[in-house]
C-alpha cells in the first residue's frame, strides 16, 4: 500500500521560495524567518518526497529536474489554497452562496425590487431564487426549509418562526377606470357599500383578509364578496375587468395594472404590515440579507418619511 505523504502546505511554501530565491538567505529573509531552520525544513521536505530537489553548494543553490516538477505542482497547489481560503472567508461572511427567498406578489410593487437592488450592490456573488407565494405558502416553504426568508403579510401562526415588521401601508381602493368614484378623491369606504368585491382567499394567508373584512365592517356593512384571487396582478386585473372592487395594500399602486385606479379613502384606513420571516439559523446568506433589509428600511425612513412615519409612499397613483 502506497505511503501517504505528510507534506503540509507551509513546506511547500518554503519549498518556493527557495525555489524561487535560488538562496536559502533570501528566501529566508523573504519568509520572515532564520535560515537554519529553513535549510532543516527543506531537509525534512526532501526526505518526505524521497528525492532531491536542490543541488547545493558553497556559491550555488539549483532547482534538480524533480524540484522542476514540484515547484510546478506546487504553485498550483498554493493557488489552489488561497481560493480555497478565499471562498471559505467569503462564504463565512455571506458573500457567496445561495439564498431562495418568498415573496407576496404585492411586494413587487416596492419593496422587493428595492432590496434585491440593494442586496446585489453588496453581495453581487450570492445567487438569489426568488419564488412567488402566499403568506401560507411561504410558512409551509420556510418550514420546509425550500426558502431561507419570506416577505409576507403577518399575521404568522407558528412560533418557529422569527418575525420582524419591516414597514406598514395604508390600504386604498382599487376600482376600474370608468367606476363613478375614480375621479372622486378621497371617499368613504361606505360609498362602497353596495359593490362588490374581489378579495384575496383567508386561507391563504389570513391578515389582508380580516383586515378588510374588519374595515368594513367598522364603517357598518360586510362586504359582497363577488371573485377570489391568489395572485394581486390577477385581483387588479379581475377589477380591470369590471368584475368588482378591491381594497389593496398602496404599494400595489406601483404594479401600474391599465384598467385601474386607485384611491385613497377618507379617513385613512387600518394599516397593513409587510413582514420578513425567517427560520434562526447560522446561515451567513440569510443573515447578510437581514442586515441589508434593516439598514434599506431604516434609510427609507430617514430619506423619504410618509405619513405614518414608515418612509412609505400612501398616495395612490
Amino acid at each position: 500500500m502506497q505511503r501517504i505523504s505528510k507534506v503540509e502546505l507551509r513546506h511547500l511554501y518554503y519549498f518556493v521560495a527557495v525555489a524561487e530565491e535560488l538562496h536559502f538567505g533570501r528566501a529566508a529573509r523573504r519568509l520572515g524567518m532564520a535560515q537554519p531552520p529553513l535549510s532543516q525544513q527543506i531537509r525534512k521536505l526532501e526526505e518526505e518526497m524521497g528525492a532531491q530537489l536542490f543541488q547545493r553548494n558553497k556559491r550555488h543553490v539549483q532547482l534538480t529536474e524533480v524540484g522542476e516538477v514540484l515547484l510546478r505542482e506546487a504553485r498550483q497547489t498554493l493557488i489552489q489554497a488561497e481560493q480555497a481560503i478565499e471562498a471559505t472567508q467569503k462564504a463565512s461572511r455571506g458573500e457567496i452562496g445561495r439564498l431562495a427567498i418568498g415573496f407576496v406578489g404585492s411586494a413587487t410593487g416596492e419593496i422587493l425590487p428595492r432590496l434585491i437592488r440593494r442586496f446585489r450592490e453588496r453581495f453581487p456573488e450570492v445567487e438569489l431564487l426568488l419564488r412567488e407565494m402566499t403568506t401560507a405558502q411561504q410558512v409551509r416553504a420556510l418550514r420546509d426549509g425550500r426558502i431561507h426568508v419570506g416577505l409576507l403579510r403577518p399575521p404568522v401562526n407558528d412560533k418557529t418562526l422569527r418575525v420582524e415588521v419591516l414597514h406598514k401601508e395604508p390600504l386604498i381602493a382599487a376600482l376600474p377606470t370608468d367606476h363613478p368614484l375614480a375621479t372622486h378623491e378621497p371617499f368613504s369606504l361606505r360609498d362602497l357599500e353596495h359593490e362588490s368585491f374581489i378579495m384575496f382567499p383567508r386561507q391563504l394567508g389570513a391578515g389582508l383578509y380580516d383586515q378588510v373584512i374588519s374595515l368594513c365592517q367598522s364603517a357598518g356593512f360586510s362586504p359582497q364578496v363577488a371573485q377570489e384571487a391568489v395572485q394581486m396582478q390577477t385581483i387588479l386585473g379581475l377589477v380591470a375587468a369590471g368584475l368588482g372592487v378591491s381594497l389593496v395594500p398602496a404599494s400595489a399602486s406601483y404594479l401600474r395594472s391599465a384598467g385601474v385606479v386607485y384611491q385613497d379613502l377618507s379617513p385613512t384606513t387600518k394599516y397593513i404590515n409587510m413582514a420578513m420571516a425567517w427560520h434562526d439559523a447560522p446561515i451567513p446568506t440569510l443573515l447578510a440579507f437581514l442586515q441589508v433589509a434593516r439598514s434599506c428600511v431604516e434609510g427609507r425612513k430617514r430619506t423619504k418619511p410618509g405619513p405614518d412615519g414608515t418612509g412609505l409612499r400612501s398616495k395612490a397613483r
